[in-house]
């Protein structure tokens, strides 16, 4: 009911509410019903009686907006009424929705306003009781629990409120967290690919200037378009970073450079051209898969290629995608030793990407990744020798 505010900043809801108990307190089917607790010789009907009757009612406008201020004037309009001994009207019932109020909605002090409270209810029972009500000390008692399960049930609702506030923050810290990882991995896969083939094809154009210039000039071109292509991705990246719940903008040339299944060739021609032989093959029909899935199968293919050039460069390489009818099933394996550096530049300046052996940051990352999508990656040692990059990944992913 709080979809619009009155002047003021007050709720539409809680105004309505107000002006409703209001009325209905001068409607003479509801005589006599509502909280009643002093049975005083019954007063005559008044203009002061009027004015306690719409005390207990108008400031429930306020409820939430000012809940401690809403319970100490319906609580005081009560408590007039009451010692006054002015007939039981139905805006009597605004004293328990005070309660509930202050419970649910009061931000500080708490503890404070119920204590507060409890002592303004012994007063009117003193009160009450010298101007000769007939009430007994359980009679006052009983009423108390009455109210105080009406501020208690105000409690129940803002500790349930606050649980749920911080499950969802929680959940949104998690999302982020999560989110940061993966974008993390795939900077580190970008970087860590095109970075290592670049060397390569340097290191390469330093041993072919001598006899064979047009060779070194080919392996220059190469990196060129090798940092071009990082440049591409990584400004792809930085579009997803921007991104503020839509797809990601910004120029649809980047847009389209994405990586996806069909540019694994791409990545294959790269390392032909960096100097690793490389053989590709397609097996079964290929089908369209989910954004995930097509990534998570193009940055095996990447880092397998990767540490291919960094530790066993020159080594015959196979790439096999394999289109299954539930599942993607993607395998690079190259021959040779797989475990030595290939140079020692390149191995020394990018031995955190994920070797052979050892399992590193860029083989863990996408282990992470393919589980997270309900497939399984493994890697080791081929039979013969050199290292191979097995990943099975499910065409439809389940998160976990």
């Amino acid at each position: 009911m709080s979809g619009g505010a009155l002047p003021g900043g007050v709720p539409l809801g809680d105004g309505v509410l107000a002006l409703v108990l209001a009325l209905a307190a001068f409607v003479p089917t509801l005589f006599g019903i509502g909280a009643q607790i002093g049975d005083l010789p019954e007063r005559p009907a008044s203009a002061l009686g009027a004015g306690l009757v719409l005390a207990q009612a108008l400031p429930l406008a306020v409820r939430r907006r000012w809940p401690a201020a809403c319970l100490a004037a319906v609580g005081g309009a009560f408590a007039v009424h009451q010692a006054l001994g002015f007939a039981t009207t139905f805006a009597s019932v605004g004293l328990y929705l005070a309660l509930y109020s202050a419970g649910a909605h009061q931000p500080r002090h708490r503890p404070a306003l119920a204590v507060a409270a409890a002592a303004g209810y012994a007063a009117l029972a003193v009160v009450l009781h010298r101007l000769g009500s007939p009430q007994s000390v359980p009679d006052y008692l009983a009423f108390f629990l009455v109210l105080a399960v009406a501020a208690l049930l105000g409690g129940a609702v803002r500790t349930r409120r606050t649980d749920e506030a911080q499950r969802r923050r929680t959940a949104a810290e998690a999302a982020t967290a999560a989110e940061r990882a993966r974008i993390a991995r795939e900077l580190h896969d970008v970087v860590t690919h095109h970075v290592t083939a670049m060397v390569v094809q340097a290191d390469a154009a330093q041993f072919l200037v001598g006899p064979a210039p047009e060779r070194a000039t080919e392996a220059m071109a190469a990196v060129s378009d090798t940092g071009r292509r990082a440049l591409t991705e990584l400004r792809y990246l930085l579009g997803v970073l921007e991104a503020t719940g839509d797809a990601a903008t910004g120029d649809p040339a980047t847009v389209d450079r994405a990586p996806t299944l069909g540019r694994v060739g791409d990545l294959v021609e790269r390392a032909r051209r960096a100097g690793q032989p490389v053989e590709f093959t397609r097996q079964g029909e290929r089908r369209p898969h989910g954004v995930d899935v097509e990534l998570a199968a193009y940055r095996v293919v990447q880092e397998a290629l990767t540490n291919a050039l960094k530790y066993a460069a020159g080594q015959p390489t196979r790439v096999l995608l394999r289109y299954g009818a539930a599942d993607l099933r993607v395998e690079v394996a190259t021959d040779g030793p797989a475990a030595a550096p290939a140079r020692g530049a390149v191995g020394g300046a990018l031995r955190g990407s994920g070797s052979g052996g050892g399992g590193g940051r860029g083989l863990a990352g996408l282990r992470e990744r393919v589980r997270m999508l309900g497939g399984e990656l493994e890697s080791g040692p081929g039979p013969a020798g050199g290292f191979a990059v097995r990943a099975t990944i499910p065409s439809d992913p389940r998160q976990e």
